[in-house]
């Protein structure tokens, strides 16, 4: 049940800065969109066209647009500034912190648990029944690990999906 709940929650918390980007996102738009239906409005009580009213649409749509794009530009361009004055092994490991985390866990879950069973295998007076067998399988796969390893998995594939939203 708790790898269950681990694997939940990695799912949850690998979407968690998408949803935090998207309420940004939304916050930073409906600011741009409201100070461009102030002016919209203005404009519309001066000028009274319809046809006015649909410029100012667009281009209302055009100032979301490039606001967007130019958060976007920036956080990127503060990224470069950044690596730019680290080292070059430091740029080249930063996009590599996450998945070598993963794979030190993963590496040390599985020695682990070939030890675990080696020593078991190499002493069968451990195992003198069915119901050894199963403790000693509830010690080499615990609840515990099942639970960081779904986890982690949740967080990796999950993000693959929040990724495409």
């Amino acid at each position: 049940m708790l790898s269950l709940f681990s694997t939940l929650g990695g799912l949850l918390i690998s979407g968690l800065p998408k949803l935090l980007e998207f309420f940004q996102n939304k916050a930073d738009q409906k600011h741009e969109l409201a100070l461009a239906r102030m002016q919209t409005e203005r404009e519309l009580q001066m000028a009274g066209f319809a046809a006015q009213e649909r410029i100012e649409e667009i281009r209302t749509d055009q100032v979301a647009m490039q606001s967007e794009a130019q958060m976007t530009e920036a956080a990127l361009a503060h990224d470069e500034k950044v690596l730019e004055k680290a080292s070059q092994w430091v740029a080249s490991y930063v996009g590599t912190v996450r998945p070598t985390v993963t794979y030190i866990f993963v590496f040390e879950l599985c020695a682990i648990n070939a030890w675990i069973a080696y020593y078991i295998y190499s002493r069968p007076s451990l195992v003198q029944n069915v119901d050894d067998l199963i403790r000693l399988t509830d010690i080499i796969f615990s609840a515990d690990e099942m639970a960081m390893l779904g986890g982690i998995i949740g967080f990796w594939f999950g993000s693959r999906g929040w990724s495409k939203k």
